[in-house]
């Protein structure tokens, strides 16, 4: 027996209003400026340098355009289930409906891989700029403050110091959590837009060309010398050519990381079956705009081998405008993106676990909320202690490609959940239907595993041992105490 909630159900969860509910607060603005929040960050201003010079070249502009398709398939998916069930826990909640217990129980620890983690890598990220950024006013932060144990310090201090200021704003209450992020929204995507703006007219045509970099692999594989199985194993594959282009998508699909986010949130937008998909949607589509142009004017200002090993690739690429005095203005861009990343991320977290919470698989103190303020601050809590460990002690400079195939495993199962639902509950009432079904959903799916498999087998290696661990957490104590099971 797979132990489903039913959608009536789940949407007599939705409609639970008062004491012991989350606050219904967050208007369509508020649900694109939190997709906005969390997409636009440690992705566009790192990954974009890292993939150009390792992957994809000039093409990266292309990757960018496959993960988008990608997410945009996905997102349509997330639109229709947010919409149809505007209940907390994102992709959590959705296969506890379509696919059963386990499954659900599988994808929410699956999303701790994307949110508490991805949080503690931005905010690791976070730290690195913001000394860059003090070091402008000639202020100079200890080095051993700045890195791990690990890495040869003591601890990453301001790493630490982001994570707790941003889980006690989430305390606080997500009304005032989303005017922050609405700010910082307003201030990156406008030296976003100044980036393109300005270094538009200093692009270099030369530095497009070749706009795909050859591979050997590729070459020897048309011209019969080389099978494709060997050429899909040997170190050739991914760097540059068509492979280098798909590995660049399943790298720069990081950028796009957290516009399921918005979705955890359903049960706190004041009209969620109109504003999930605005969010979800209008999220995707400004943040896929903003992303090519970007990587099409950074690629065109600098050569794209100038950003192997570069830590600041968007400064190197600035400076060749002459607008140097503008840096200062880029690296607050680029803070508020990473704070905003973390903020979103640790929101999200906090909400699936409240969800998993409130159905008996984890601990009743995942669920509690605070009187006034009505959030899961014992969550919130819980995660900044976490979450600051992993980044002020923990080396995450791998943890990139695990968070993107935990992500992207995350989105396959909702593709296939909105194929379920349509088959077993065809006659459920969608404000939002995804179009052109079953096409879209297949094509997510397919487009999903396609960019899991370029990423490095380390990265599935990571995976197996994270979910293994889920499944014996699951047996020893969720499946025990699950509501469902035991006829709650």
């Amino acid at each position: 027996m797979l132990f489903k909630k039913s959608i009536p159900q789940l949407l007599a969860e939705a409609n639970e209003s008062g004491e012991g509910t989350l606050k219904r607060s967050l208007s369509s603005f508020n649900l694109v400026a939190l997709g906005v929040g969390a997409i636009i960050g440690a992705g566009l201003f790192s990954l974009t340098g890292i993939a150009a010079a390792d992957n994809a070249g000039p093409a990266v502009i292309l990757s960018f355009i496959i993960a988008a398709v990608g997410c945009g398939f996905a997102g349509l998916c997330y639109a229709e289930f947010a919409s149809m069930i505007p209940v907390a826990g994102s992709a959590y909640t959705y296969s506890y409906a379509t696919m059963g217990e386990f499954m659900a129980w599988i994808i929410g620890w699956d999303l701790v891989l994307e949110y508490a983690l991805g949080a503690a890598t931005v905010a690791s990220s976070w730290s690195q700029y913001f000394s860059q950024f003090l070091l402008e006013f000639g202020i100079h932060f200890p080095a051993e403050l700045l890195h791990g144990p690990w890495e040869g310090g003591i601890v990453n201090l301001p790493a630490i110091i982001i994570v707790c200021l941003l889980s006690l704003l989430l305390m606080k209450g997500t009304k005032d959590s989303s005017a922050v992020n609405n700010v910082l929204v307003i201030v990156k995507v406008a030296v976003v837009l100044i980036f393109i703006v300005l270094g538009w007219s200093f692009i270099n045509p030369a530095n497009h060309q070749p706009f795909i970099p050859a591979n050997p692999g590729e070459d020897a594989v048309k011209a019969g010398t080389k099978g494709f199985f060997e050429f899909f194993s040997s170190p050739d594959f991914g760097h540059f050519g068509i492979s280098g282009i798909l590995r660049g998508a399943g790298v720069v699909f990081f950028a796009f990381i957290g516009f399921d986010a918005v979705s955890t949130a359903a049960q706190e937008a004041k009209n969620p079956q109109k504003g999930m998909p605005i969010g979800i949607i209008g999220s995707l589509v400004v943040c896929t705009l903003l992303y090519v142009l970007f990587s099409y004017v950074m690629t065109g200002l600098e050569n794209y081998t100038k950003f192997a090993g570069d830590a600041k690739p968007v400064a190197t690429a600035f400076a060749q405008t002459g607008y140097s005095f503008l840096n200062r203005f880029l690296m607050i861009a680029i803070l508020a993106g990473y704070t905003s990343v973390i903020l979103v991320l640790l929101l999200g977290q906090s909400r699936v676990f409240y969800s998993m919470s409130k159905d008996g698989l984890l601990p009743k103190l995942f669920s509690d909320l605070h009187t006034k303020n009505q959030t899961p601050w014992k969550t919130n809590l819980l995660f900044m202690v976490f979450v600051s460990i992993f980044a002020g002690f923990v080396p995450v400079s791998d943890l990139g490609h695990m968070v993107s195939i935990g992500t992207l495993f995350a989105f396959s199962l909702v593709c296939i959940g909105v194929l379920i639902l349509r088959k077993t509950e065809p006659d459920l009432q969608r404000p939002f239907r995804t179009p052109w079904v079953p096409l879209v959903p297949i094509l997510g799916i397919l487009v999903c595993v396609l960019m899991m498999a370029s990423l490095p087998i380390v990265s599935w290696e990571r995976l197996g041992i994270w979910m293994v661990l889920g499944v014996v957490i699951y047996y020893a104590y969720s499946k025990k105490h699950s509501k469902i099971r035991n006829g709650q």
